[in-house]
């Protein structure tokens, strides 16, 4: 017993996951049992099917792994339905069993593996094809094991959904809410990435400062709510436009930032800087069905765009610099609007 209980703290100290713990405890469980098979298994009650998960197999008798039996016809339903959760002769118990019958089963044990709430999540079982009757010990082993990997789908549970509650948290910290475009914090760590892999290829990085013009005319004449579709139907427009490479971000309100890989050489870039900021502007203006019956004919929006030489600038600054040639194209549009006609 001893030597038992030091494997049994040495396995429960070291295992992380379900099946580093289900292993050794079978192997501990083969042989306080005396049983040729020994087997974890877990119950979909949805579906009606028991599978095994982990199994060891001694002697003549073969439980593999993965094998999936009708729920209704296990010897684990009859034990727990009947409250008798051992035999030494599962022909006279539950002969009706297809399952058991085709494994040749005689004697059997089991214990449940039940989560906090109740649910039952398997069992765990010990079988052979000669009749045995287990003794005391076992029958305690068997249970404290069951409830040691019930402690462990828990934990393991836990750690999921942990997981899964940090990374949506660390997904709120760099998503717009309304756009579920990349935020301006991802967006400033995106670029410093471009830039930082723009002096290594030796390329320059663009940096496009779009701002929607008459935003707060939209918002006064329809509303917040139609204006948040507009900024999200504008969202939509300007990932269809972009290259895989590419990225855009809201940066705030209604100002959008996309940041592109430029071209190795210099010759190419006023090319370059002017094919990209016609493609993102050609993306923004359109007609824009945003519900209840209400159309907006878009006429478009200003862009700034610069272009960072590898080296030249932090993400910062290319923004600054961006936004600075953003309202130079605004007030240019606004003094062309205001230019009067002869």
């Amino acid at each position: 017993m001893d030597v038992l209980l030091d494997k049994l703290s040495v396995s429960v100290a070291s295992a992380k996951t379900v099946e580093e713990l289900t292993r050794p405890l079978l192997e501990l469980l083969e042989s306080v049992t005396e049983l040729e098979s020994v087997y974890l298994t877990t119950i979909d009650l949805d579906r009606g099917v028991q599978r095994i998960l982990f199994a060891r197999n001694s002697g003549r008798l073969q439980i593999p792994e993965g094998l999936e039996v009708a729920w209704a016809d296990t010897l684990c339903k009859r034990a727990l339905d009947s409250g008798q959760l051992m035999t030494s002769d599962v022909g006279s118990c539950w002969g009706d069993s297809v399952a058991a019958s085709a494994l040749g089963l005689v004697s059997y044990m089991s214990a449940p593996v039940r989560l906090n709430d109740g649910a039952l999540f398997g069992t765990l079982c010990a079988a052979g094809t000669t009749s045995h009757t287990p003794n005391e010990t076992s029958v305690h082993v068997l249970t404290l094991f069951a409830s040691l990997i019930s402690f462990q789908v828990e934990r393991e549970t836990l750690v999921k959904k942990l997981i899964s509650a940090n990374q949506a948290l660390e997904s709120c910290a760099l998503t717009d809410p309304l756009t579920k475009l990349p935020n301006r914090r991802a967006l400033l760590d995106a670029l410093d990435r471009h830039i930082a892999n723009g002096v290594r290829r030796n390329l320059r990085v663009f940096v496009a400062v779009i701002d929607l013009d008459q935003f707060k005319a939209i918002n006064d004449q329809y509303g917040h709510v139609i204006g948040d579709r507009f900024l999200v139907e504008v969202s939509k427009r300007i990932q269809a436009a972009l290259r895989i490479e590419d990225m855009v971000a809201r940066f705030g309100g209604d100002e959008f930032v996309v940041i592109a890989p430029g071209p190795a050489t210099e010759e190419l870039v006023p090319e370059a800087v002017h094919a990209f900021s016609r493609r993102l502007s050609m993306a923004i203006a359109g007609n824009y069905a945003l519900g209840e019956s209400i159309e907006i004919q878009y006429a478009g929006a200003s862009l700034g765009v610069m272009s960072v030489e590898p080296g030249a600038m932090d993400g910062l600054s290319a923004i600054k610099q961006a936004d600075l040639q953003m309202y130079e194209a605004k007030r240019l549009k606004r003094s062309a609007n205001s230019t009067p006609t002869h």
